[in-house]
């Protein structure tokens, strides 16, 4: 019989704390009979909340915590008066001792990076984690990051966020070689800045097992789902989220407006019904509503802060399939690869300057 996945839990971080992270977590039960949650919080809050939930308060204890991190507080206040006493801090600090398997937070994205970072340190080869959103396309799902845990990136950033960006895919898409893309301005190998077409010619000359890599794509192929798994550094890639989000949220609206405009759409509206909710249903944010830190040493979720129960359930399952699926060791099985692969910027760094250095002999001969 399989162990249960321990669940750290957030309960105050969001828009609404313990009033979708209690009845988020009930669902997933009832999903999941094999989880078990560590719920940490103001438990005078949480306390009523579990009890009026039989099964929940079975499988659930509660940790008191004293402080809960606001949505609008800096990285650096969050992490400086959060740090020990916080329920976010808290959450993450149960899987480092090893009493929980996974964390999850709808709390502010910048504070948990943050405390993330501060807590568990990442994965040795990894400088910085990155954090992958899963995102609906033509084709069904792509997995696309870094979506805004940091800023910038080298070559070997590129590399190490496609490495991990594959393994994710493989749990979630259930595919053992996913397609592998670099967003760049253009799909011509000369475009796009020096990192990026760095990070390509390194992924096309290693051929890493586990991954296949595609090439480069553009901000459409996303939506178009060319590949399952697109890399961007942190920036780019938070602005590509978010513009995607305020485009379906305004043709959403336009839709309705439309539909609404004169009795003959609304009788429209009525037929389309069916073919309506079903687009509805694919683009519905709450289905695709976790985010996983990559390249910590632990799993960590981000939620949405103004989810509601169903996609905080979807959050905490996404974190429980990491966890069953064994993330962590296949990140790392990847990464002795790309190792052995000799995967590193400064080995071209090298042989330039060995080039240059010889030119300089000859000129001087």
């Amino acid at each position: 019989m399989q162990q249960p996945v321990r669940i750290a839990i957030d309960a105050m971080g969001g828009d609404n704390g313990a009033s979708v992270c209690v009845p988020g977590a009930a669902r997933l039960l009832a999903r999941r009979p094999d989880a078990a949650f560590i719920l940490f919080g103001d438990e005078a809050i949480i306390r009523p909340l579990i009890d009026a939930l039989p099964a929940l308060a079975k499988a659930s204890r509660v940790v008191h915590a004293p402080v809960a991190i606001k949505m609008g507080d800096k990285p650096s206040q969050a992490l400086r008066q959060g740090r020990r006493s916080s329920s976010m801090w808290m959450a993450l600090e149960a899987v480092k001792k090893g009493e929980a398997d996974v964390a999850v937070s709808a709390g502010n994205t910048g504070a948990l990076m943050a405390m993330a970072k501060f807590c568990l340190r990442t994965m040795a080869q990894i400088d910085r984690p990155a954090l992958a959103a899963i995102w609906p396309t033509l084709r069904g799902q792509s997995i696309v990051l870094d979506v805004g845990a940091s800023i910038g990136a080298d070559a070997q950033h590129y590399v190490d966020l496609a490495i991990m960006g594959a393994a994710m895919a493989t749990i979630v898409f259930d595919i053992p070689e996913p397609t592998v893309g670099l967003l760049n301005v253009g799909v011509e190998e000369i475009k796009g800045i020096e990192e990026v077409k760095a990070a390509a010619r390194l992924l096309r000359e290693a051929k890493l097992p586990n991954l296949s890599y595609h090439g480069f794509v553009e901000g459409d192929d996303i939506g178009q789902g060319t590949t399952d798994v697109v890399v961007a550094e942190g920036f780019t890639g938070n602005i590509a989220l978010k513009t995607a989000e305020g485009t379906a949220k305004q043709a959403y609206a336009v839709l309705k407006a439309a539909f609404n405009a004169s009795f003959v759409a609304q009788m429209g509206a009525l037929l389309a019904r069916t073919a309506l909710m079903e687009v509805k249903q694919k683009i519905d944010p709450r289905n695709t509503a976790g985010g996983v830190f990559l390249g910590l040493d632990g799993i960590v979720i981000k939620s949405h802060g103004n989810t509601d129960p169903v996609g905080f359930c979807a959050a905490i399952e996404l974190g429980y399939e990491m966890v069953r699926h064994d993330l962590q060791t296949r990140i790392k099985v990847s990464l002795a690869h790309a190792q052995e692969a000799k995967l590193a910027i400064s080995a071209p760094a090298a042989v330039v300057e060995t080039g240059a250095e010889n030119d300089s002999k000859r000129m001087s001969a």
